[in-house]
C-alpha cells in the first residue's frame, strides 16, 4: 500500500479528468492522483481521421475557460510547437481531432499527477482511516497496489454502444471506435454499410466516399432519423451550454428531463452542417465521371441482423418508420456508428452503499456533480446526462464543471465559477419584469 493519502483520486484519464489534472496541478496543498489503464492518453484513436474536427472551438481546451493564463492552454502548446502563426493564418477556430489529441498528449506529458498502465480493480472505504482504498494492478508488471484518497472523481468515460439487433455479430461487424484499424480491409469489400445518425457516421461515410471510384464498392448509409440532422449551432442555442441552463435543467422533474434529452439530440448529437454539404458536393463530383453506387436511407430502423457465412454478407431487416414497412438490406461490411454509452465500473460495487442511485440504477448526481450521500466525496465527469442535461459531454463546459469540483473539494474558488453568462432566462422570472402603468391603462 502506498504510504501517501491523497486529497483526491481521479479514476480514468479522458479529456475531462485530464483538464481537472491540469487545473489541480498548480494548487498548493492539494495532493491528487489520476489512474488509467491505458499506456498513455489517446482519445478515440480509431476515429482520428485526417479531416475530422471537433464540434467546439479551440477555446474549449483543457484549461482556458477556467484560467486563460494556464501553461496548459492550447495556445501555449501551439506556440511551443512553432505553429501559432500558421494557426492564426488558418483562421479556423475548430481543431482537427488529431491536433486536439496531440495537444492533450502534450499536456499529459507535463503533468506529475498522472499514472498510466494502472487498472483499478476495486474500491473500498475505510471507516478507521476515513478514506477510500483504491486497489489496482499495473497492466505491464502485474504488480498490485493500493492507493488511499479522501475523495474520488470518476472519469472512466463511455464504451462503444452496440444495438441489441447486432449483439451477436461483433466478431464480423465493426464499431466506429475501431474504424481506422479496419479501414484497409474494408476497401476490398464489394459493399459497405454505415449504420448511425451522428457525426461519426458522417465522417466515416465521407472518408469512404473519397475512394469509392478507385475501389468500386457500393456505399450505403442507414439512419433511423427522418433526415440527416445538422448540429444546431446558433448563438442563442449555444447559450444553453451555460450554468443557468444546468441550474434550470437540474431542478426539473426526472420524467421531464428524460423527455428533454430525447428532444434535444440535435443539440449535441447532430452533424456539422459543413460536413453534410461536403458529402453532398463529393457525391455530385464523383457521379460526374463515375457510375458510383451509393445509397442514403432515412427513417430506417434496424430490427434484426444476421451474418451468412456461406455468402459472406450481412442481412439486415430494416423498418421504414413513416411508411411502416420492412425491407431487407444486404452488405458485405457493416460499420456501427452507433455511439457510446456509460457503463458502471465493476470496481464501484465495494462502495455502492455510499452512492446515491436513482430509480433506474443510475447515479443521482447533485447539482455540484457529487453522487455520494454526503454530497462531498465522490464526483462524476460525463455520467450525469440524465441530471444535468445535454451539456454533460460538451468539451466547452468541462472547465466550468472542473472549477465547480475543485471548489467543492477544497472549499476555495481557485478559478472563478460563473453563475450567469446568458442573455436569456430559461425559467419563469422570480419577479415580474414590468407592470402596466395604471394611468395609461385608463386609456
Amino acid at each position: 500500500m502506498s504510504d501517501a493519502t491523497y486529497d483526491f483520486a481521479g479514476i480514468g484519464i479522458g479529456p475531462f479528468n485530464l483538464g481537472l489534472a491540469c487545473l489541480a496541478e498548480p494548487i498548493g496543498g492539494l495532493k491528487g492522483i489520476f489512474l488509467d489503464q491505458g499506456e498513455r492518453f489517446n482519445w478515440h484513436p480509431g476515429m482520428l481521421l485526417q479531416s475530422a474536427r471537433l464540434q467546439t472551438p479551440f477555446l474549449a481546451d483543457l484549461v482556458t475557460l477556467a484560467d486563460p493564463t494556464s501553461p496548459f492552454s492550447f495556445l501555449n502548446y501551439i506556440k511551443e510547437r512553432g505553429r501559432i502563426y500558421s494557426f492564426y493564418i488558418r483562421e479556423n477556430f475548430f481543431l482537427t481531432r488529431n491536433e486536439y489529441n496531440q495537444y492533450c498528449q502534450w499536456a499529459a506529458d507535463r503533468l506529475s499527477n498522472l499514472v498510466f498502465s494502472t487498472r483499478v480493480d476495486w474500491i473500498d472505504y475505510s471507516e478507521s482511516q476515513r478514506c477510500y482504498l483504491i486497489r489496482s494492478t499495473c497492466t505491464k508488471s502485474g504488480e498490485a497496489k493500493t492507493h488511499r484518497a479522501r475523495k474520488l472523481v470518476l472519469g472512466t468515460g463511455t464504451v462503444p454502444y452496440v444495438p441489441e439487433a447486432c449483439q451477436g455479430l461483433m466478431d464480423k461487424a465493426i464499431h466506429s471506435s475501431s474504424y481506422l484499424d479496419r479501414k484497409r480491409n474494408l476497401k476490398n469489400k464489394r459493399s459497405i454499410t454505415v449504420l448511425g445518425s451522428g457525426q461519426s457516421a458522417a465522417e466515416i461515410y465521407h472518408d469512404l466516399l473519397q475512394d469509392i471510384d478507385e475501389f468500386g464498392y457500393e456505399l450505403s448509409w442507414i439512419t433511423r432519423s427522418p433526415r440527416f440532422f445538422s448540429l444546431e449551432y446558433n448563438k442563442l442555442t449555444l447559450e444553453m451550454t451555460s450554468p443557468e441552463y444546468v441550474d434550470y435543467f437540474h431542478q426539473l422533474p426526472a420524467d421531464k428531463r428524460e423527455r428533454l434529452n430525447q428532444q434535444q439530440r440535435n443539440l449535441y448529437k447532430g452533424i456539422n452542417g459543413d460536413l453534410i454539404n461536403d458529402i453532398y458536393d463529393l457525391l455530385y463530383t464523383k457521379q460526374l465521371s463515375n457510375d458510383i453506387k451509393v445509397n442514403l436511407f432515412t427513417n430506417s430502423e434496424l430490427k434484426k441482423s444476421a451474418f451468412d457465412a456461406a455468402s459472406g454478407y450481412f442481412e439486415l431487416d430494416i423498418f421504414q418508420n413513416e411508411q411502416e414497412k420492412h425491407y431487407r438490406h444486404y452488405t458485405e461490411a457493416l460499420i456501427l456508428a452507433t455511439g457510446y454509452s456509460y457503463r458502471l465500473p465493476r470496481f464501484l460495487e465495494g462502495i455502492a452503499s455510499r452512492i446515491r442511485w436513482d430509480d433506474q440504477g443510475r447515479f443521482d448526481a447533485s447539482r455540484n456533480y457529487s453522487i455520494d450521500h454526503q454530497g462531498s466525496e465522490i464526483y462524476v465527469q460525463n455520467a450525469e446526462l440524465h441530471t444535468h442535461g445535454f451539456v454533460t459531454p460538451d468539451l466547452g463546459m468541462a472547465c466550468y464543471r472542473n472549477s465547480c469540483i475543485l471548489l467543492e473539494m477544497t472549499g476555495k474558488e481557485h478559478y472563478p465559477v460563473e453563475k450567469r453568462i446568458a442573455f436569456q432566462q430559461f425559467a419563469v422570472p422570480e419577479v415580474q419584469i414590468s407592470q402596466p402603468d395604471p394611468e395609461l391603462a385608463a386609456f
